[in-house]
C-alpha cells in the first residue's frame, strides 16, 4: 500500500513510481499463472507428510494447521533404530520430530524485500557489474578501480532523467517509457527517491596479467604454470592464443600446444614436454605436410588434407570442435537467469539487473521480469526515505516461508573471476555446453558446490532483507581457488610454500574481512549465522580461525578425535603446517553446527531409467563390493602409504579378489566378496547386484558413498571420527553399516551376521533417501533453462522431471529451519521475528 501527500518529484522517484505503476498493470500474471511451469516440479518435494505420525497429524499437515498440542517425542516415537521418518528419511529422533511436528505446518510471513537503487560511477566503465545495494562494481577480469560514495545527486525533471542514465538506472526506458512526467495525477503523491552515485573510474583500470613466470637463461618462458605461453598473451585473463598474423588469431594455445613434445623414452610411457623450447615452426607453419595449428583449416584437417599438432585441443570455455572453430555457450552461474550474458564464466548483466547471475532487479528493472522468489510483491515507499537506510531503495512486501537465507554479493574474486579465468572448462563446473549449445554435465566431484549455489540464488527462500534473514550464505567458491591454483602468475602459491591449503584460507579470509567492512550482519552472532562452503578433499580443515563460529558445509566430516592431522595423502592440499595464528586449533568438522553434503554426480539417464536404485534384494547376488585404487601393492597404484589412510590397503589384504603385484589374493578372499582395482565395465551395475558396497577414504572424502545410495546398495563405512554425509542428522543406523578400523578383518563375518529382514529394511531405507543425494534442483533450474532458450527438453531432463522426493537442497533447508529453533546459542539472541510457527515450536526464539 502506497503512502501518499504532497511532495516534489524527483527524477529517480519518478521512476520508482513508474515501477509501481507497472506492477500493478501486471499484479494479475503473478495472482493467475497461464499454466504450469518448472517451478511446479520444483516446489513439488516439499509436499510429503510424516510416514510414522497418526493419521490424524499426517491429515493436520495436509490442511497446514496442524498445531502441536503434546510434546513431539509422544506425538511423533522413534521406531527400533531410533529414527523419525519425516519426508521419507529417518531422522535421528529428536530432529525428526521437530520436523514432523513443525516444519510440515510452516506458514508463510510478510518479508519487507529491499529492491536496490544505489549507482556506479560511469556504469563502471563498461567493464563491469553495478552492485545497487552497496554502489560497487564489479569488475570483469583483467579491469579494477576504486570507489567511494557521493553527495545525493537530485535531478528534478524528465529532461535531466534521460540524460543521467548511469549504472543501475539506465533501463528506465524498460518501465514506463511510454509516461510523461505531466501524466501523473496531482492528487498522486511520490517520496523522493534519491540516487547515490559512485565517484571515481569504477573499472577503468587494465591490469597486466602475465601469461610466464619472470624468464631465465635455463627458462626463457619461465617456470612452468598452465597459462604458460610462447605465443600471444591475453594479459586481461593471462591465457594464451595464437595472435595476429595467424590465419585464426583467437585459437588457443593452451599448454603443451606451444611447446615442443619428446617421444617417450620406452614403450607406453607418455610424452614428456619440454617446457624451455617452443614449438613455434609447427604452431605457426602454413606447410601443410608439417603438424600445425595456428594456420590449419578446420575442413581441412577433418578431411586429412593437412597435419595438425595432436596436443593442442580446445581447453578454454566458449569454444568447441576440435580446432575451437565453434563458438557456444559458456558456464556461468545460473547462466545470467536470462537477464545477462556469459562472458566466459561472468555475466554480464543487463541493465537494471545485478548480482553474480544477475538475479537480483534494481528500482528501475521491469517487474514483469522479476524472479519467483520476489513474486507476487506488493510495494512501499516511506514518507522518509532515510528510514530504508539507504536513499533510493525500494521495500516490496512478498510472503515467504522461513527458514530465510540472504547471499553476500561478494567481489568477482571469490567467484566470478575464478569462473572466468579458468584454463580448462571442465574445472569447478557441473556442466558445459557442446557444438549445439546442448548440456553436457561434467564428473567434475567438486561441482556440488556450484549446484548448491545455483538453488539457493534461485530458491524461494533467498531474501535480500539481511536484517529479516535467519543465515547468510558466504560464496566463496574454493573448488575453483584449488584447482586454478597453478593456472597462472598472478595466482602464484610462492608465498604459501606450493600448499594449495594454505591459498585457501587466504580467500576465505578476505572474504570475511571484506563483510565485516562493507556489512553489520556479522556482529549480530559472531558470525554463528553464516554458512560457508568448503568442497575440497578435507573440508574445512584449512578455515581460516576468524570464521570457525559458522556453520560449514563440507564433504569431509573429520572431528579429529582419531585423525588428529592432515588426512591426504597429496602433499599440495596438507594443512599440518598452516600456523595456528592462521588456522587456529579446530577440528575439520562440529557435529553441533556443521553439516556434510553429497559429492556430485553426473545426471546419468541411463541409470535413472534402469532404476538400479529400486533393485530388489534377489537381484543382488554379491554380499559386498569395492571398485577402486587399492595403494602400492597393486599395478597403477597410488604409491603413498598414507593414501585413504591405509584403510583400502588392509581391505584388499584380507578380502582382495585381484591379483596383487605378487600375485597374491586377499588372505579371506570369498566367491561373493569382490575388492578390485580393475576399473569395471559396469560400475553402475556391479553397484546395484550387490548386497553391501564399500565407502572408504581416498585423498580424504571421496564419492563412495553416493555410489552405494544411487544404485540402492547399503553403505559399509569404514573411516573411524570422519562423519560422511547428513550423519549427524539422519540415523545411519536404519540404512548403513558402520565398521571401526580395527575391525577390518572381522568386515564379512560381521556383514554375514545380519538377517534377512535386517537386510531389506535397510536396502527400503536406502531406496526411500536416495534422491536426497541428488542436487536435483540445480538440474531441474537448467531444464528450465534450457527449454525457454531452445524449446526442447533433454533426456536427462525428462527423467529428472518424474522425480519427485527431496533432494539435496530440500534436506539443506530442513537443516537449517531445524537449526533455527534449536541451536543452543539462538535464545540469546532476542530477535523479535515472525516465524509462522505456533509458540510450541520456538524452542529456540522464545
Amino acid at each position: 500500500m502506497l503512502s501518499m501527500q504532497k511532495w516534489k518529484c524527483s527524477w529517480s522517484l519518478a521512476a520508482a513510481i513508474a515501477s509501481i505503476v507497472a506492477l500493478v498493470s501486471v499484479v494479475h500474471l503473478f495472482l493467475f499463472p497461464l499454466g504450469p511451469s518448472f517451478d511446479y516440479f520444483r516446489q513439488a518435494q516439499s509436499s510429503c507428510v510424516s510416514v510414522n505420525g497418526s493419521s490424524e497429524a499426517t491429515i493436520g499437515h495436509v490442511r497446514g494447521d496442524l498445531q502441536p498440542t503434546v510434546s513431539l517425542d509422544r506425538r511423533f516415537p522413534a521406531d527400533l533404530h531410533n529414527a523419525v521418518v519425516y519426508c521419507g528419511a529417518p531422522w535421528k529422533a529428536e530432529i525428526g520430530q521437530w520436523l514432523s511436528g513443525c516444519d510440515s505446518i510452516t506458514n508463510e510471513v510478510s518479508i519487507a524485500e529491499i529492491i536496490g537503487g544505489s549507482t556506479c560511477q560511469n556504469d563502471c566503465s563498461g567493464q563491469g557489474v553495478c552492485n545497487c545495494e552497496l554502489g560497487q562494481c564489479r569488475c570483469f577480469h583483467g579491469y579494477r578501480g576504486q570507489y567511494h560514495l557521493s553527495l545525493f545527486q537530485q535531478l528534478t525533471n524528465w529532461g535531466q532523467i534521460k540524460k543521467h542514465r548511469k549504472g543501475c538506472d539506465s533501463s528506465l526506458d524498460n518501465v514506463g517509457a511510454s509516461m510523461d512526467i505531466a501524466e501523473i495525477p496531482s492528487d498522486v503523491v511520490v517520496h523522493k527517491v534519491e540516487a547515490m552515485e559512485s565517484t571515481g573510474e569504477g573499472c577503468s583500470e587494465r591490469q597486466q596479467l602475465d601469461c610466464n613466470h619472470p624468464q631465465s637463461p635455463e627458462l626463457p618462458y619461465g617456470r612452468w604454470v598452465v597459462s604458460i605461453c610462447p605465443a600471444y598473451c591475453d594479459k586481461t585473463r593471462a591465457m594464451c592464443f595464437c595472435g595476429e598474423g595467424t590465419k585464426y588469431p583467437n585459437r588457443p594455445v593452451a599448454e603443451a600446444c606451444g611447446f615442443q613434445v619428446n617421444l617417450p623414452s620406452e614403450p607406453g610411457a607418455p610424452k614428456l614436454t619440454n617446457w624451455t623450447k617452443a614449438d613455434l615452426d609447427n604452431i605457426f607453419t602454413t606447410n601443410s605436410s608439417k603438424p600445425g595449428w595456428c594456420n590449419v583449416d578446420p575442413a581441412e584437417a577433418y578431411a586429412n588434407k593437412v597435419q595438425f599438432k595432436e596436443e593442442c585441443d580446445c581447453k578454454y570455455d566458449g569454444l568447441w570442435g576440435q580446432f575451437c572453430e565453434v563458438p557456444v555457450l559458456c558456464t556461468c552461474i545460473n547462466q545470467c537467469s536470462g537477464h545477462g550474458h556469459c562472458r566466459g564464466g561472468f555475466c554480464q548483466c543487463d541493465n537494471g539487473w545485478y548480482g553474480i547471475d544477475c538475479s537480483i532487479p534494481s528500482v528501475v528493472s521491469s517487474v514483469r521480469e522479476w524472479p519467483q522468489w520476489l513474486r507476487p510483491a506488493q510495494f512501499y515507499v516511506p514518507d522518509d526515505p532515510h528510514l530504508t537506510g539507504k536513499a533510493g531503495n525500494l521495500n516490496a512486501t512478498v510472503k515467504k516461508k522461513r527458514p530465510l537465507i540472504y547471499v553476500y554479493d561478494l567481489p568477482p574474486t571469490f567467484n566470478s573471476l575464478l569462473l572466468e579465468g579458468r584454463h580448462f572448462k571442465f574445472e569447478c563446473v557441473n556442466r558445459i555446453y557442446d557444438g549445439r549449445n546442448a548440456t553436457l554435465w561434467t564428473d567434475q566431484l567438486y561441482g556440488a558446490q556450484v549446484a548448491l549455489y545455483e538453488s539457493i540464488l534461485a530458491s524461494p527462500h533467498r531474501t535480500l532483507n539481511g536484517e529479516e534473514a535467519d543465515f547468510f550464505f558466504v560464496p566463496v567458491l574454493d573448488a575453483c581457488i584449488i584447482t586454478r591454483a597453478a593456472d597462472a602468475p598472478y595466482l602464484s602459491m610462492e608465498e604459501h610454500r606450493g600448499l594449495r591449503s594454505s591459498l585457501t584460507l587466504e580467500f576465505y579470509k578476505k572474504a570475511y574481512d571484506h563483510i565485516l567492512e562493507q556489512y553489520t550482519y556479522w556482529n549480530r552472532s559472531s558470525g554463528r549465522d553464516h554458512i560457508w562452503s568448503f568442497s575440497w578433499d578435507e573440508g574445512a580443515c584449512y578455515a581460516p580461525k576468524e570464521i570457525w563460529s559458522s556453520m560449514m558445509l563440507v564433504h569431509w566430516g573429520n572431528t579429529n578425535s582419531k585423525h588428529n592431522h592432515s588426512t591426504t595423502a597429496y602433499w599440495g592440499d596438507n594443512w599440518d603446517s598452516i600456523p595456528s595464528s592462521r588456522r587456529g586449533n579446530h577440528p575439520c568438522f562440529e557435529p553441533a553446527k556443521d553439516l556434510v553434503l553429497p559429492a556430485w554426480k553426473r545426471p546419468d539417464v541411463i541409470v535413472l531409467s534402469s532404476k538400479l536404485w529400486a533393485r530388489p534384494r534377489k537381484n543382488r547376488k554379491t554380499l559386498f563390493y569395492f571398485n577402486g585404487n587399492l595403494g602400492p601393492s597393486y599395478t597403477n597404484g597410488r604409491p603413498e602409504a598414507s593414501y585413504s589412510m591405509g584403510i583400502r590397503q588392509k581391505i584388499a589384504e584380507e578380502f582382495g579378489s585381484s591379483p596383487n603385484k605378487e600375485g597374491k589374493l586377499g588372505k579371506q578372499h570369498a566367491e561373493d566378496v569382490i575388492v578390485t582395482p580393475l576399473r569395471s565395465q559396469n560400475y553402475h551395475l556391479d553397484l546395484a547386484s550387490s548386497v553391501f558396497c564399500g565407502v572408504f577414504p581416498g585423498d580424504g572424502w571421496s564419492g563412495r558413498l553416493e555410489d552405494s545410495i544411487l544404485q540402492g546398495c547399503i553403505p559399509v563405512v569404514i573411516q573411524d571420527g570422519i562423519f560422511l554425509p547428513y550423519e549427524n542428522v539422519l540415523n545411519y543406523e536404519s540404512f548403513a553399516v558402520r565398521i571401526r578400523e580395527d575391525e577390518i578383518p572381522n568386515l564379512i563375518k560381521i556383514l554375514r551376521g545380519f538377517n534377512e529382514t535386517e537386510l531389506e529394511h535397510k536396502l527400503a531405507n536406502v531406496r526411500k533417501i536416495w534422491q536426497r543425494f541428488l542436487y536435483r534442483d540445480s538440474i531441474v533450474l537448467e531444464a528450465e533453462r534450457q527449454k525457454a532458450a531452445f524449446g526442447r527438453v533433454e533426456d536427462w531432463a525428462v527423467e529428472f522431471l518424474q522425480l519427485d522426493e527431496d533432494d539435496v537442497l530440500a534436506t539443506v533447508i530442513q537443516v537449517l529451519h531445524y537449526k533455527l529453533h534449536n541451536d543452543p546459542w539462538r535464545p540469546h539472541a532476542h530477535l523479535e521475528k515472525e516465524f509462522g510457527l505456533p509458540r510450541e515450536c520456538l524452542k529456540g526464539t522464545n
